[in-house]
């Protein structure tokens, strides 16, 4: 199905069941643990054997030697698989660096062996025993250090590093009020439950694969690359992913180890990385340092802003897009917007939850804030004042529904936002008491694909697409589509997700999963409408299917007799036209937040949350709610507490477990709210919706950092806003 023109009314509109509370159908099987995650796949047919990671102990160089004679002969070794045996290997598509193999070191704890034995603790034990000898090298670690060598990065067509429009520097020098400031933002571990882990067992010279992956297609290329065999040799699962926020979307060491070390050892093999090897191995949220300048007229309009950002990554990495809301969020009519990228030693920076927009908003709606004092205007009446229905680099491109004044005004209603008072003027016993606000935005991206669609003689319709479900509610929302689509009750629709040999779908990432994957069963399911329709005879346009039947003048005929002795099937690809080149697709949101300073030691506690969305269709508002909470909950830590400490010794991040890397727990975060506001988006998909879980994010740390400055009157621009940055500027205690 190509979607190239706005979307009509459609069976979706019904929303019996779409639309509706569901509860997760995964959800029992999560709860009672039956629910199989990667490292658990266990077949009593099977010989498993375990693997244990061996991680340069270097940042930068190469191996010259490795003595692996102790780890051979060490109990219950099966073999011991080096880098330097594996070879370079070439890299995938998806892929910045090789993952295994040779004996070049890019970064601190990458893969170079797996010791492989009958248990796991023989294994850990004995790959303490891999002796190493390296030519080290003198690395990057520090982006402020490397700050002026930081290049201009290769141009793409969805994030170009530049962008300008009008004259900024002109209209900067004239503006009557004007903002100049820097801000950065830490490294950051995406943390998951889950380690990245994986099973591998081979026969003859196909793989089997129980991994824990976001994208299964791109990681099924990226395996078969990286191993040199045919992709269709692969067979990859993984049906249940505990957690991934972006650092499972690609291809990891783990699958690798697992079927290197499978072949090697001609067992089934099992590796879960350990908790270091995620920061150090994997990828992380790279650090920025960003500068905004920001000039309006004393009546509240912007007319020059400019934001520039500073990341860093490998060599043939890419930035982080920090900059992109600036170009979409405000107007202005001088604008300039610009990335730079540093060359650095660290481990890969690459995609962790909204990347580009959740970082940016740290700074710029800190800078707004900023600005809005200035002017002496309210930060609710300054970001409206600025509100645009164009693209503002491009005033001939609308936005297809931006609603980002609704989200604003409810927000403040709703949240009491009128009993704000002036920075450091609201006092409760030993807590300085603020609100703060910032904006949210994240575009709406759209991916091809594919579901196919089952009818069986039972009336069961069961959908199969390589779809993921990272814990937030795919199974649900899928199974209320093809519901809605075919007039049956949830129950009678059974999904099945995250296998390679089902129909390639768009995957979990980039907030486009939910909305892409549904269209992709809308789509099947027109065509098995149509095939349904035509066994009977009907007028596939006039067919009515409702309550498990089909009806069409005074004809109904139940789904299970329509399907027939062999059943009924039908897949379909949902693929883009130009709509989203000729109109701007975005979501938006507003944060609110109150929190409470120690005025003595200068602790911030979260006090209550609210935000308000305005992201098309939400199709489920139960799972679109927890998709949310846990959003703000992340922007809680990313305010707060989370930084990975970078050792620019070393090369390494040294808080890398879960005891050092502090998030938010239950505690910190006693009340939130969330409100859906009423709307869809025809121009977005069949199903007239967009994406939510990362606009949950977006905006957040920053309406923290600002309801800190309302509270205090300390204004930091540093995250993590960690005591020791407030204390000296605390009122006395009195």
């Amino acid at each position: 199905m190509k979607f190239d023109r706005p979307a009509t009314t459609n069976p979706i509109d019904q929303l019996k069941i779409v639309g509706q509370p569901v509860r997760r159908i995964d959800g029992e099987q999560k709860v009672t643990g039956k629910a199989t995650y990667a490292y658990e796949w266990n077949d009593p047919d099977m010989r498993y054997a375990y693997g244990y990671p061996v991680g340069s102990s270097i940042a930068k160089g190469r191996i010259i030697s490795m003595d692996i004679d102790a780890a051979e002969k060490a109990p219950g070794v099966i073999t011991v698989v080096t880098s330097l045996a594996v070879g370079k290997r070439e890299k995938g598509q998806y892929n910045t660096a090789s993952l295994f193999g040779g004996n070049e070191i890019q970064h601190y704890h990458q893969a170079i062996a797996v010791v492989v034995a009958e248990t796991f603790e023989q294994a850990r034990a004995a790959a303490a025993l891999v002796k190493v000898k390296y030519a080290e090298k003198p690395g990057k670690f520090s982006l402020r250090d490397e700050r002026d060598a930081a290049t201009k990065p290769k141009d793409t067509d969805d994030t170009p590093p530049d962008s300008a429009f009008g004259d900024f520097d002109g209209a900067f020098r004239a503006a009557p009020v004007t903002l100049e400031e820097e801000y950065t933002t830490p490294d950051q571990s995406h943390s998951m439950m889950e380690p990245h882990a994986s099973v591998a067992a081979w026969e003859g010279d196909e793989l089997t694969v129980w991994t824990s992956s976001q994208m299964i297609d791109w990681w099924r290329t990226d395996l078969a690359t990286t191993l040199g065999i045919d992709k269709e040799k692969i067979h990859l699962k993984s049906p249940f992913i505990g957690g991934g926020f972006g650092g499972k979307l690609f291809l990891r060491v783990d699958a690798v180890l697992a079927a290197l070390a499978a072949k090697a050892s001609d067992r089934t093999v099992k590796v879960a990385l350990p908790r270091p090897f995620m920061a150090n191995n994997t990828t992380h949220r790279p650090a920025t340092i960003q500068r905004i300048r920001i000039g309006a007229e004393r009546d509240g309009e912007i007319t020059a802003i400019a934001h520039e950002s500073w990341s860093g990554d490998q060599p043939g990495g890419g930035p982080e897009p920090a900059v992109m809301q600036t170009r979409l969020l405000y107007a202005g009519a001088n604008r300039m917007t610009a990335m730079r990228l540093a060359t650095l030693d660290l481990p890969e920076g690459n995609a962790m939850r909204a990347p580009g927009e959740a970082p940016g908003l740290m700074a710029l709606e800190i800078a707004i804030d900023e600005m809005a004092e200035k002017l002496d205007m309210d930060p609710v009446a300054f970001r409206i004042r600025n509100d645009t229905q164009v693209d503002p680099e491009n005033p001939d491109r609308r936005f297809t529904h931006r609603n980002l004044i609704g989200c604003l005004e409810l927000g403040a209603e709703r949240f009491g936002w009128s009993d704000r008072e002036q920075p450091g003027n609201r006092r409760e016993g030993n807590w300085l008491v603020g609100m703060g606000v910032a904006a949210a935005f994240r575009n709406n991206l759209l991916l091809p694909s594919a579901a196919r669609v089952r009818l069986d003689r039972q009336g069961i319709v069961t959908v199969e697409t390589d779809m993921t479900d990272i814990g937030t509610g795919s199974y649900t929302i899928i199974a209320q589509t093809a519901a809605e689509m075919l007039g049956l009750p949830i129950d009678k629709v059974v999904v099945k997700l995250g296998d390679s040999r089902f129909p390639v779908s768009a995957g979990s990432g980039g907030q486009f999963g939910a909305n892409c994957s549904t269209s992709a069963v809308y789509a099947a399911c027109v065509k098995l409408r149509q095939a349904v329709a035509s066994a009977l005879g009907f007028n596939s346009d006039a067919a009515v299917f409702e309550n498990g039947e089909v009806r069409s003048g005074n004809r109904v005929v139940s789904l299970a007799d329509a399907a027939g002795a062999d059943g009924l099937a039908a897949e379909d690809k949902i693929e883009w036209g130009d709509l989203a080149k000729t109109h701007q697709q975005s979501t938006f949101g507003a944060h609110y937040v109150e929190v409470g300073v120690d005025i003595a030691t200068g602790e911030t506690r979260v006090r209550r949350m609210l935000a308000v969305c305005a992201a098309g269709r939400i199709l489920n508002p139960v799972t679109a709610r927890s998709q949310v909470i846990g959003a703000m909950t992340m922007g809680v830590g990313g305010a707060l507490s989370e930084e990975l400490a970078v050792d620019t010794r070393r090369g390494l991040f040294r808080n890398h477990d879960l005891a050092g890397y502090e998030v938010p727990v239950h505690a910190d975060i006693p009340h939130q709210d969330v409100i859906f506001l009423d709307e869809v988006d025809p121009y977005s998909s069949p199903m007239k919706a967009k994406g939510v879980g990362e606009l949950g994010l977006c905006g957040v740390s920053a309406a923290i950092a600002n309801a800190i400055y309302n509270a205090t009157g300390v204004r930091v621009r540093h995250y993590p806003l960690t005591l020791d940055k407030l204390i000296a500027g605390l009122p006395d205690v009195a």
